[in-house]
């Protein structure tokens, strides 16, 4: 029989991805929820062959896993907690690639290129990823790529091609969607692409350099935080590349994928 926190976290889940942003509930009680919800996206995600009920529709087992992100690409269109930020811009960038996929990569939230071809990273930090996905012996169409934030952060009227990072209300309002997300595709590994990503899925106030080089963990799947490619774009420092390359070189071997001498090498 579920326990008391086990149907509550359900219950809290299911409503946050239903749009429920509040609550009316004591300080103690909000202190004791929250450690349970943080706990529960720390824990193991049940595969398909473990009989446990999901909180929400986008979770019924009988749903695949292309049934479970269509219906999660329907949803993040019409995101309330998102709209009701005023925030963010109205056209919604959901993800792409391999939904069976072993690695999934998050990056932060679209820029100017992502919201005009309605696809994650296809802008010049995209065009980077996918380089750096050849340099592993992959192809964009073997990995599962998507960002914490849905929406492009609104800088105002004149935005023009400029970007932000998203902040944490924003962050906050779409971090159901991702975590959802997460339970669909159930990934082998987590690549956090720059600061904003790794606040999202991991609650965490650090920022990349003390994350990075280390295993954490996200839902029972493990996480690698590394700098975002845009971050490459800024500062063509050896180095830079290097730490960003060894935290690739990581994922590939926690894969059990062949690291040749050539590549275990580069920007050296």
């Amino acid at each position: 029989m579920p326990t008391l926190k086990q149907l509550t976290v359900e219950t809290l889940t299911h409503l946050a991805e239903n749009g429920c942003e509040r609550m009316a509930v004591d300080d103690e009680a909000r202190g004791i929820l929250r450690q349970w919800m943080l706990a529960a996206r720390k824990a193991p995600s049940p595969r398909p062959s473990q009989s446990v009920a999901r909180p929400g529709p986008s979770e019924e087992p009988e749903m695949s896993v292309e049934q479970k992100l269509a219906y999660l690409r329907q949803r993040a269109a019409d995101w309330k907690p998102a709209r009701r930020l005023g925030t963010l811009r109205d056209t919604m960038v959901f993800a792409v690639g391999n939904p069976h996929a072993r690695l999934m990569l998050v990056g932060e939230a679209p820029g100017y290129e992502e919201e005009r071809q309605g696809e994650p990273f296809v802008g010049p930090a995209g065009q980077l990823l996918t380089r750096i996905l050849a340099a592993m012996g992959l192809k964009r169409s073997d990995v599962y790529i998507s960002n914490v934030c849905k929406f492009r952060p609104s800088m105002g009227e004149n935005q023009g091609t400029a970007n932000r990072a998203p902040n944490p209300e924003e962050l906050a309002a779409c971090s159901p969607l991702i975590m959802a997300e997460i339970r669909a595709i159930q990934p082998e590994c987590i690549v956090c692409l720059g600061g904003s990503s790794a606040r999202g899925l991991l609650g965490t106030q650090q920022g990349v350099s003390a994350l990075r080089g280390q295993w954490l963990e996200c839902q029972g799947v493990p996480v690698r935080v590394t700098y975002h490619p845009s971050y490459l774009l800024r500062n063509e420092a050896l180095s830079a590349r290097r730490a960003l390359w060894e935290d690739m070189l990581e994922v590939m071997r926690r894969l059990g994928m062949p690291v040749s001498e050539k590549q275990q090498n580069y920007f050296r």
